[in-house]
């Protein structure tokens, strides 16, 4: 059964309320992105703070993205029974909390640890406000206002890349965390203030008490193929521009490319603004040919790890235009993993959406914490092995990266196998 394009219009969808609506969404998850890709930025700076080493230093970023993967189904879980509003508003109190804690860390620990709050603040926010969009607009209009939600909300990382890294220059530590503790807390506001979780009169929140209900939610959207196939279809296609910018993309610019701090700006900035230009067309893509979901789902991939593939395979360093064409491809990944909702949203019905969406939000970071994990255990090894005296050393780095194309081919095989018993259970055309 397919839940996906045929409702009529019901008042209040589509409506300047409902563009208002997403518009203090959107912002919400532009913050929270700015949030969340601060510690890629700034994780040379960290390195010098903490006194950590590449294993160490992948921890504040791998707890992260641990709590927000973990936190994705119970996000959907909430989301379903207590609306989109409260969710937001909470995440981003969260988020404000975290920043100022890391803001006036000294130890590993208290780092870490502020950091995994803010990963559970942006862990409500993407999910929640997913959930806006089916609530407040008709279904042909979801797809394309899906990638705008992550086009847009992905330009938050130009606020980790412009001025937060030129604020980390001149102001230090502390005033940079600072300025984006408030603005989490500007979206925290906004947030309480303006959001609500559907029209006048549509209540989307499902409040039947207990947890043999939510078990049997979330048991539902897992037996089905749809939501499995969105899951890893997420895995596969987010994690390569996921660990590139929350991690280890500056210090493979700097070191591995030796590029200097403002062609590395230069460089992100373009991956950010690439995440725009791709966004909107693959948003027009998956509307007009759902059927095509999959290949254009593992074609990306395969795109992202050829770009990778030339620039390990360059010997030496590469020219500045083939890392920017490099990395400006790399960066499709994000706009393609949005791919994975439009999936599970075409086999879930609407009091499902939250689960589901949180449950295919899993897989990304799933993968992504694997990559984060691997890329700083294979450097360190290689260290502690003598292989070059430098940890972030050009050839260790090739070695380290290369270690993410596992990554990618498990994806790459769960996609394949759920595609089948998708295809099966809804028809071939489907996806």
């Amino acid at each position: 059964m397919s839940f996906h394009r045929s409702r009529p219009r019901e008042p209040g969808r589509d409506s300047a309320r409902a563009y208002l609506v997403l518009g203090i969404g959107t912002f919400a998850y532009f913050s929270a992105v700015a949030q969340r890709t601060s510690f890629g930025v700034a994780s040379v700076d960290a390195a010098e703070r903490f006194g950590a080493a590449a294993s160490v230093l992948s921890l504040f970023s791998l707890m992260q993205v641990l709590v927000y993967a973990a936190l994705q189904v119970p996000v959907g879980v909430l989301v379903d029974r207590y609306g989109s509003r409260v969710l937001v508003a909470a995440g981003a109190a969260l988020m404000v909390v975290g920043q100022v804690l890391l803001a006036a860390a000294d130890t590993v620990l208290e780092g870490v640890t502020a950091r995994v709050l803010v990963g559970a603040g942006d862990a409500a926010t993407f999910v929640s406000v997913m959930r806006l969009i089916p609530a407040w607009f008709s279904p042909l209009r979801v797809p394309m206002l899906t990638q705008f939600l992550g086009v847009v909300g992905n330009l938050g990382q130009l606020v980790s890349v412009v001025p937060f890294a030129g604020a980390l220059e001149r102001a230090g530590w502390s005033p940079s965390l600072l300025s984006l503790a408030g603005l989490a807390a500007l979206a925290a506001v906004l947030a309480a203030a303006v959001l609500r979780d559907a029209p006048p009169g549509t209540d989307v929140r499902r409040r039947e008490p207990g947890l043999r209900r939510t078990g049997r939610v979330v048991r539902e959207s897992l037996a089905e193929p749809g939501t499995r196939l969105g899951f890893w279809v997420h895995f596969t296609t987010q994690f390569a521009g996921n660990t590139f910018v929350l991690m280890w993309g500056y210090p493979y610019l700097e070191y591995a490319q030796g590029l200097p701090d403002r062609a590395v700006s230069v460089v992100m900035t373009s991956f950010v603004l690439t995440n725009v230009a791709v966004g909107l067309v693959l948003g027009r893509l998956t509307a007009r040919r759902p059927g095509r979901r999959v290949r254009l789902a593992l074609t990306v991939t395969g795109v992202i790890f050829a770009a990778w593939g030339v620039l390990l395979l360059w010997p030496g360093a590469a020219p500045a235009p083939v890392v920017l064409v490099a990395v400006c491809t790399i960066a499709i990944s994000m706009p393609a993993s949005l791919i994975a909702f439009d999936v599970a949203r075409s086999f879930n019905p609407p009091h499902r959406s939250g689960t589901a969406t949180g449950i295919v939000n899993v897989g990304g970071f799933t993968a992504t914490v694997l990559a984060v994990l691997l890329t700083g255990l294979v450097l360190d090894a290689l260290h502690a092995a003598g292989f070059r005296p430098d940890r972030y050393d050009p050839d260790a780095f090739r070695l380290a990266v290369a270690a993410q194309y596992l990554v990618a081919a498990a994806g790459a095989a769960g996609v394949l196998a759920t595609a089948r018993r998708v295809r099966h259970r809804h028809g071939p055309g489907r996806v």
